[in-house]
């Protein structure tokens, strides 16, 4: 039988999961196993009309909250509107990253540069967004360094971490969009990427792994968490 996802939590209104990397949280033309949706309404079986309460970017893995019913959906997306859930990344990134804590503070809009139509970038007259990061440990490998950091975004920009953490210096490890050469990416979803670019991009997805939540709600908190995949904890533990 074929493995949706890990169930973190269920109950009569949540189902809470941790999407694998490289799947797309919508539907797309693929098949019923393509999307994360569509994975949900096959565990749920095909009358349940599940919707997803937040959301990640392809290849970033981690926890993702799926209300059972119209009434949980809209109460949590209330929560999620009042910006008070705590979420928590990890992140690896190239080189050393000297601040131990930082905050950047940098707003966001459209990379009209760009060829790629999702892609946006820091700009002055863009929404504002602020990421807070620690310095977890410095770890360098076949003579190049890099850096795991833990991430907690303050605002829910579209790809903010990584725009933030490319801005400061230190793209994610494995970004095919923000990591300095975007036809990686056009290469991706054109699928003609090579083994010479993979071999650039070091990691087969880009090492973003949501991996913490906390929030209030119905009277309690609801604390949620999941390691990383195991391709990423390898990388990030490994002696070279």
């Amino acid at each position: 039988m074929r493995v949706l996802f890990d169930v973190i939590l269920e109950d009569e209104n949540l189902l809470v999961v941790q999407k694998p990397s490289d799947l797309v949280c919508h539907p797309t033309k693929g098949d019923e196993f393509s999307s994360l949706i569509s994975r949900a309404r096959i565990y749920l079986k095909a009358d349940s009309g599940p919707r997803l309460v937040n959301r990640l970017d392809r290849e970033t893995s981690g926890l993702v909250v799926i209300a059972k019913n119209t009434e949980t959906a809209r109460e949590l997306g209330k929560i999620w509107e009042t910006r008070t859930v705590h979420k928590e990344y990890l992140a690896i990134v190239h080189g050393h990253v000297a601040a131990e804590h930082e905050i950047i503070d940098a707003p966001l809009g459209k990379d009209e540069a760009s060829r790629v139509a999702i892609k946006d970038c820091v700009r002055a007259d863009g929404a504002a967004a602020q990421t807070e990061f620690f310095r977890e440990k410095f770890f360098s490998c076949d003579g190049t360094d890099f850096s795991l950091l833990r991430v907690l975004p303050r605002s829910g920009r579209k790809h903010q971490i990584r725009i933030h953490l490319a801005h400061r210096g230190h793209p994610i490890v494995g970004d095919k969009l923000y990591g300095g050469d975007e036809d990686l990416y056009l290469a991706l979803v054109e699928s003609r990427l090579t083994e010479e670019q993979r071999a650039k991009l070091i990691l087969p997805n880009h090492a973003l792994h949501a991996g913490k939540l906390r929030f209030e709600w119905r009277g309690r908190e609801w604390s949620f968490s999941c390691p990383p995949e195991k391709w990423f904890t390898d990388f990030m533990e490994q002696v070279c």
